[in-house]
């Protein structure tokens, strides 16, 4: 292993130190291990354009292993992005630029938001799977338009966490020869050396997967790296995992390949003596303009950029169409006569009043806007033909080949990161698919989507007591009221097919943050064949009404219809009753003042009535309101035993509401 230090990584080793140190906080360690194989991939491989970060053809870069966000913050300020040394001196400050963990958005030049270990690297899968379906639909022979590959860096942590096999073995099985990600193999993490809790063979473990893997490089010795990259830009059917062996803290003379480096800072005597131990003698945060002048990446980065827009005008040329519908799809717009389509829809699909379930109406709904929509990408864990997410023009996405539907397999918690990777990559709108009850799997990817502003779209069916007899572990109950708890989802439970492919339309158009559709097993009648979709739109509207309400039953999903016949039996018993179906809580309360008023209005008692556990509702219902809901776990059963044995009836509804009057 070499022992000298050359400037241009040493430089990365200082910041980090010296970053980490004045905030008090932070993990120095990897990006000074990292700091060779940074410097090789950045300076001598990455395809990318400073001053240009959203370029469509650049080589994207996710450093899953997100702790050692000082490593990707110094390499955006020294290749010339919009990130100063005032902003390296805020590291983990209030509102800086560099926050703990890389924030897309926030940071130009980060990719994707990373931290929780494993995701990073199924967001790379998912854009390197963007890549290939974009370049299979756009690509023409002597006009490449789309052709960059997609790195990844990630650490013994990624790979000990599940998501890291199901995104890999994915990964492997579609052949992404763009993929490459490199292992940084230092044998420590917070706990200490990991020979008590990680010996796995991770070379052959990948090399099962099908990946080109290229073990036991030394992280330090900047030519291996640089011959290790180059052999693997060259596999083009297979992925590929670098292996480089390093030392954490490498340049620490004290700390060295300890998990103390790992998150905490040195120590100012520490800082000291790794100064001197690696030969550099400027002042914390102080540059040479000698190594300022070798990393700027803006003269290297306009000349990428420049070969591509060549390309582009040349394609223009002779496929204007197809350049146009590039464009257009890159910068996340929707088709000129969108508007009017969606309203031909949806007056087409009002117009059926078909009685069919709320899975089956997503599915109508696909097959009605994905020919529009050709961005529209699909999928499912395994459960295609129960979440009924694919259509007549589904193809499957394959190895070395595009499509707009992926079969996942069981991999609900990867098949979201790397729907979320797609959605980063840009081009394409996503959507997965699975059971409801299963969503858990997937949670922090759900978060992350969220925390990002993805447009993606979740596709969860079989959501309450009413998918029958799989018995509770099947029938989810606290899940869709769990969903809605987290910041920036819509979840929508629809009641009928008008008000899911409402659903469906509004999670198109949205683009600052996922959507989650919460679908019946079973049929369900049409309500709502008198209410105009902008009303639906809304998220809560009243959907039955009289002259002066004594109460308000609000309901969502397979439980409006028990409203509104509950509605009828106490009209004709004299009890005046309004309706309100609210298929989105999150939309109905972005709504001006006046209209939640009006549909809930303040004085009038409330009755909330759903499927699932009943703590969310007391928001809307009050203290003196009551709830209809289930606050244990189901039984196996048919599901309209499941109903009555819950108390989800006419005659329970009644009695509710006249115990509550």
């Amino acid at each position: 292993m070499p022992t000298a230090f050359a400037p241009l990584t040493n430089v990365i080793r200082a910041l980090a130190m010296d970053a980490v140190q004045q905030a008090n906080s932070g993990h120095p360690g990897m990006p000074m291990g990292m700091a060779d194989i940074a410097e090789v991939l950045w300076r001598r491989h990455l395809r990318h354009n400073p001053a240009n970060p959203h370029w469509p053809d650049r080589d994207r870069f996710v450093l899953s292993n997100g702790h050692g966000s000082m490593l990707l913050y110094t390499l955006l300020h020294l290749t010339g992005y919009d990130v100063s040394i005032a902003d390296l001196k805020n590291f983990r400050q209030f509102r800086s630029k560099t926050p703990g963990h890389p924030e897309v958005g926030h940071t130009p030049g980060v990719e994707t938001t990373t931290g929780p270990l494993g995701q990073g690297l199924a967001n790379a899968v998912g854009m390197a799977i963007a890549e290939q379906v974009l370049a299979a639909e756009f690509n023409r022979p002597d006009h490449t338009l789309v052709d960059h590959s997609t790195y990844v860096f990630l650490g013994d942590g990624c790979l000990m966490e599940g998501i890291s096999h199901e995104a890999c073995s994915l990964a492997g099985t579609l052949g992404l020869g763009k993929l490459i990600a490199f292992y940084d193999d230092n044998g420590i993490s917070i706990d200490g050396h990991v020979e008590g809790w990680f010996t796995d063979d991770t070379p052959k473990r990948f090399e099962a997967y099908g990946w080109q893997v290229i073990a036991t490089v030394d992280g330090h010795d900047r030519d291996a790296i640089d011959n290790a990259l180059l052999v693997a830009r060259t596999e083009k059917g297979r992925p590929t995992l670098i292996c480089c062996q390093t030392r954490i803290g490498f340049g620490s003379p004290n700390k060295v390949g300890s998990h103390d480096v790992h998150g905490a800072p040195l120590g100012a005597a520490e800082v000291a003596a790794a100064r001197a131990h690696i030969g550099w003698p400027h002042a914390p945060f102080e540059i040479p303009d000698t190594v300022y002048a070798e990393w700027d990446g803006r003269m290297r980065g306009h000349h990428f950029e420049s070969n591509w827009k060549r390309r582009l005008a040349a394609y223009e040329l002779a496929f204007p169409d197809l350049a146009a519908e590039f464009s257009r799809r890159m910068n996340g717009e929707l088709p000129a006569d969108w508007t009017a389509y969606v309203a031909k829809t949806l007056a087409e699909i009002a117009a059926t009043g078909e009685n069919i379930a709320t899975r089956k109406a997503s599915q109508n709904a696909i097959a009605a806007f994905a020919p529009r929509l050709p961005e529209l990408i699909g999928g499912s864990a395994d459960l295609a033909g129960s979440n009924l997410t694919l259509w007549a023009g589904s193809k499957a996405v394959s190895r070395g080949e595009g499509g707009n539907y992926l079969y996942y397999g069981v991999r609900e918690f990867a098949m979201t990161a790397v729907a979320n990777g797609l959605a980063l990559h840009g081009g394409l709108i996503p959507y997965t698919a699975t059971f409801l009850v299963f969503s858990d799997y997937a949670r922090n990817a759900i978060r992350m989507a969220a925390l990002m502003k993805l447009r993606q779209i979740m596709v969860y069916t079989h959501d309450s007591i009413g998918l029958g007899e799989d018995g509770p572990t099947h029938q989810p109950i606290e899940h869709v009221a769990s969903l809605r708890l987290i910041p920036n989802v819509d979840v929508w439970r629809p009641a009928d097919a008008s008000e899911t492919t409402v659903a469906w339309v509004a999670a198109i158009e949205r683009r600052d943050g996922p959507t989650i559709l919460a679908l019946s097993r079973q049929n369900l009648p049409t309500v709502t064949a008198s209410v105009a979709p902008a009303s639906i739109r809304r998220g809560g509207y009243v959907l039955a009404d009289c002259a002066a309400p004594q109460v308000v039953l609000i309901a969502t999903g397979s439980e409006v219809k028990l409203a509104l016949d509950a509605c009828q039996v106490l009209a004709d018993e004299g009890i005046a009753v309004r309706v309100v179906s609210l298929p989105c809580a999150e939309v109905f309360d972005r709504q001006d003042a006046a209209w939640r008023a009006a549909v809930l209005p303040r004085a009038v008692p409330r009755v909330a009535i759903e499927a699932g556990v009943s703590s969310f509702w007391r928001q809307y219902v009050g203290l003196d309101g009551a709830v209809m809901g289930i606050d244990r776990f189901g039984e196996s059963a048919p599901a309209g035993q499941l109903f009555d044995f819950f108390g989800f009836t006419v005659a329970n509804v009644v009695t509710t509401v006249k115990t509550l009057l």
